[in-house]
């Protein structure tokens, strides 16, 4: 399966591919189907388990083992451990291989069923009773038709189980001017992370869930600014985004910000873990200054200021031509 995707970059459309984990408690209770879905940008392809099975000498009981792929070398995880699903072994289960934030995996599931485009509007953001499988591992639910079906926080499951939480401990950057940051992402763990991480290099910080709080938040302070004080004057010095967001994506949120007269000259960073090489031009087309994959983290800041900077010399020389 590619990771191309062919969509409209800026439209707040995206594809999920959903498939299912079967459940059953005990013998005498019925079989479940729990739906997930994931976004198509993360997925390479998929392909039949080749016989991995669970041991129970694993330091991790969601590790399966590794399989060969083509020259790389594919860790699997049992997704229904992760999720405490006690998952009703069936044939011909399947391995949903993934790339994101720089590293590939495998997810093994009960089968996968389709492909459905949707736009981000449609996702809700996850009540008590669908998270409570694990705290913070449903970023997002959609209903279609009668069928619910839950988006994996995939970032949050890799940063559990391995027990990286993308945080830099030596270098640390900090700014020698006092910045303001706009974050972006639905994600709680990054969020908290890049809030801690910018804080410590001299940033404030305001955080939104998704992109359309975000850009209404941006659109209400332009349109009380005055036009000639609103470099001056306006609260934040940069947008910080993540790309997959319920009610609006970060491709849209940049497109936005970029195409309005007033805030076309806040500088906008992706920070994302489906960026690629592959799908680099979709950031480039909606206009962002810079983007960055999430294992990065320690990158933000230092990459921020030199936004900033660049595009407060701009503006410098505009105000005061030679």
């Amino acid at each position: 399966m590619s990771q191309e995707i062919l969509l409209e970059t800026g439209t707040n459309e995206f594809e999920i591919l959903e498939f299912f984990i079967t459940s059953q408690k005990d013998e005498d209770s019925p079989i479940e189907v729990n739906s997930f879905g994931i976004n198509v940008a993360k997925v390479v392809e998929v392909i039949e388990n080749p016989g991995l099975e669970l041991t129970y000498d694993n330091v991790n009981p969601c590790f399966m083992g590794v399989i060969p792929l083509r020259g790389e070398i594919l860790p699997v995880l049992d997704l229904s451990k992760w999720l405490k699903l006690p998952k009703n072994k069936s044939r011909n289960e399947i391995i949903i291989v993934t790339e994101f934030s720089k590293q590939i995996a495998g997810f093994l599931v009960s089968g996968v069923v389709e492909i459905h485009r949707l736009d981000w509007t449609q996702v809700e953001s996850p009540d008590k009773l669908v998270a409570s499988h694990k705290e913070n591992c449903i970023v997002g639910i959609v209903q279609i038709e009668e069928k619910i079906i839950q988006l994996l926080d995939l970032e949050y499951m890799i940063s559990d189980l391995t027990g990286v939480t993308m945080e830099a401990k030596n270098d640390r950057f900090i700014s020698e001017k006092k910045y303001r940051a706009l974050i972006a992402d639905d994600s709680k763990l990054i969020r908290e992370m890049l809030r801690a991480s910018l804080q410590e290099s001299n940033f404030e910080v305001l955080e939104f869930t998704n992109g359309f709080d975000c850009w209404n938040y941006l659109n209400q302070r332009a349109s009380e600014t005055p036009d000639d004080l609103l470099t001056k004057q306006f609260d934040f010095d940069i947008v910080i985004t993540d790309i997959e967001m319920p009610q609006m994506d970060g491709f849209t949120l940049t497109k936005k910000i970029k195409q309005n007269s007033l805030l076309k000259n806040l500088p906008v960073l992706l920070y994302s873990s489906i960026i690629t090489e592959e799908l680099y031009h979709k950031g480039q087309s909606v206009g962002a200054d810079e983007q960055m994959s999430k294992p990065d983290l320690h990158k933000v800041p230092q990459v921020s200021v030199k936004l900033i900077e660049k595009y407060q010399s701009k503006q410098h020389i505009e105000n005061f031509p030679r």
